[in-house]
């Protein structure tokens, strides 16, 4: 049965942002790390009051303060033990943190429109999914941890005033020079960790781009090129990472030349007060610890540096989590519809400051970085398409490269909103539909697709819901892949990473996904291009049993596969050239010309992707194969 939709993410209203929105995920946690910052500091503040009572009574030489020995072990002890459950808490908590700021990070790309969310380079991307999330999720835990580093000092400078002002004086004459270091500290760490997040950035998209261009890189035999062009933003990297150690190394000396300095100045003036009687042995020795405590303030600067990566990293997150969900009317499906689709007056332009990642590179837009600013440079994809599918039936659309053929298999099935016109399924705009109850009646398949799951039955079952066993063989045999995966080690259950596959392999796996998730809409992206031509005709076959049953559109480049629809569109720039059965359109030479192009282009994809012996030739022999191995 399907899972009934959950629910779905709504535009986030405004309010607060960065680490208060975060720290309202786990309260209770973060109150307890509080607490426990708090009483560690409170029995550090607490330990030199009483360990300076008890020297003078060990001093003025009476009866053992037994009493007041015990109560230093006690304090002694508490501290231990509340830093000791700061520390667990504040790892535990920043785990789950994170994990909540990657979901929810990825739930909102995932939601919006695609060219929203495809705005920010894949590398970069990457990068603000898993390292940005880490950085940014540490601002209420170290927000919370830090009250120790905050109440331990201004604690101690209190505890100074109780016992001499005069020393508590001789420590504030340095404290405007403290003050002046951090908060240069805290700006420059942060200027300094925003320009290293970027040139990562840089560095990351720059190697999504050659792993996905990989095949390409190595046939150009243009390796040594690639790799100093991924590597060439290392040196402003390693500068930023420079700067960074120099502004802590800095700090660092600073900080130690200015506090042994404060822890000197305070012990002399105690030490003139303890000759001049105002104070006792075991005042100047409370006062010793007072001032340890409170020249600790520069242990702040390791707050204050997170916080500062923290905020930075926030900064490169908002704009993902602000993205809005595709919107909806929170309608759904006609129910039992037969898939009937119309477009009305469709058009969609090409935006070039949001598509220009996904399009290659424009002149003066610097490598590795979306075309945020700037003039757009907008480009029609699809203008003014009128069309209406009857449900059950199939649609091959074609058209040279460049035409719009996956453009329009993307705005049928709403990976895409048209940004005029309307698409409709059984009457109801697909605009107007929760996607939690469309994204059910949709199947796609794609000429690359993305094979999720940890073994070839979980590849299979992934989808709007999971698909059984016997769907998944089902849909497997629809796509003529039961054949190899009966041959590899352990059948299903191998494991991805063990199954050595061909491009046209992974394809059938794709579309053996689709065939297990049955809507009433199936949407072929170029699915069938890896497959030899034997495959194909089975695979056609099997599309052809769901007549009746489920609206097909195939983005078709084969001769084949336009005769054996029950209707043809063909895309020029964009346009509608026309429409009709196949056999009407073949009497157009230029029409004729589209398949002369598109058949040998498709037959040398199937041929490399299936490997020797595939293709027009090595078909039949490597069908035999699978016959008789089952």
């Amino acid at each position: 049965m399907r899972p009934k939709p959950r629910l779905r993410l709504r535009p986030r209203p405004p309010g607060p942002s960065g680490a208060r929105r975060l720290a309202r995920r786990h309260p209770g946690a973060l109150l307890a790390l509080f607490l426990c910052s708090t009483g560690g500091a409170l029995a550090a503040l607490a330990l030199p009051a009483a360990l300076g009572h008890t020297v003078d009574r060990l001093v003025d030489g009476g009866p053992v303060p037994w009493a007041g020995l015990l109560l230093c072990a006690v304090l002694t002890l508490a501290e231990t033990g509340f830093d000791a459950g700061a520390a667990v808490l504040t790892t535990s908590t920043g785990a789950r943190l994170t994990a909540h700021l990657r979901t929810r990070t990825t739930a909102r790309v995932l939601a919006a429109e695609p060219r929203r969310a495809l705005a920010v380079p894949t590398g970069d991307l990457t990068a603000r999914l898993t390292a940005r999330t880490a950085d940014a999720a540490t601002a209420p835990v170290t927000a919370a941890g830090a009250v120790a580093g905050v109440l331990l000092p201004l604690g101690a400078i209190v505890g100074l005033f109780v016992i001499d002002p005069w020393t508590a004086a001789a420590f504030l004459l340095g404290a405007p020079l403290l003050v002046a270091l951090l908060h240069t500290f805290t700006r420059r760490t942060a200027d300094a960790g925003a320009d290293y997040q970027r040139a990562q950035s840089v560095i990351a998209h720059r190697l999504t781009e050659a792993l996905d261009g990989a095949d390409t890189i190595r046939a150009a035999r243009t390796g040594a090129r690639e790799y100093r062009r991924i590597l060439e933003p290392l040196t402003t990297l390693a500068a930023h990472g420079r700067r960074t150690w120099a502004v802590y190394g800095r700090a660092a000396g600073q900080s130690a030349l200015l506090l042994p300095l404060l822890m000197l100045l305070v012990l002399a003036v105690g030490g003139l007060r303890l000759h001049a009687g105002a104070i006792g042995v075991g005042d100047l020795v409370a006062a010793s610890r007072y001032a340890a405590l409170a020249v600790g303030i520069g242990s702040l600067t390791g707050a204050l540096g997170a916080l500062a990566r923290s905020r930075a990293a926030a900064r490169t997150l908002d704009p993902l989590l602000t993205l809005d969900p595709l919107p909806h009317e929170g309608l759904g499906p006609v129910p039992g519809g037969p898939g009937h689709l119309e477009l009305r007056d469709v058009g969609v332009v090409r935006d070039g400051k949001q598509d220009g990642n996904q399009e290659g590179k424009q002149e003066g837009k610097q490598d590795g970085e979306p075309l945020l600013n700037g003039e757009p440079d907008r480009k029609p994809l699809l203008t003014g398409v009128h069309l209406t599918v009857p449900g059950g039936t199939s649609l091959a659309v074609v058209g040279r490269s460049g035409s719009g053929k996956s453009v329009f298999a993307a705005v049928v099935g709403r990976l895409l909103d048209p940004d005029t016109g309307t698409v409709l399924l059984d009457g109801v705009p697909l605009t107007a539909m929760d996607p939690a109850l469309l994204r059910p009646e949709i199947a796609y398949a794609f000429a690359r697709p993305a094979l999720c799951g940890t073994t070839v039955e979980d590849t299979i079952a992934f989808g709007p819901w999971t698909a059984g066993p016997a769907a998944v063989r089902e849909g497997a045999r629809a796509a003529r892949a039961d054949g190899f995966v009966g041959l590899l080690p352990y059948g299903y259950a191998t494991p991805l990473t063990d199954a050595p596959l061909s491009g046209g392999e992974r394809q059938r796996l794709g579309l053996a996904r689709a065939f297990a998730h049955p809507g009433r809409l199936l949407i072929l992206d170029d699915a069938l291009s890896g497959l030899d031509t034997v495959t194909e005709h089975h695979v056609r076959r099997a599309l052809d049993e769901r007549a009746g049953r489920c609206t097909r559109v195939i983005v078709a480049h084969r001769l084949s596969s336009a005769a054996r629809a029950d209707r043809v569109l063909w895309l020029e720039d964009g346009r509608v050239r026309a429409t009709g059965p196949h056999e009407e359109l073949w009497a157009d030479p230029e029409y004729r010309a589209v398949f002369r192009t598109e058949t040998g282009e498709a037959e040398e994809t199937a041929e490399a992707d299936e490997g020797p012996g595939a293709g027009a030739d090595g078909a039949l022999p490597r069908a035999r194969t699978e016959v008789e191995a089952r």
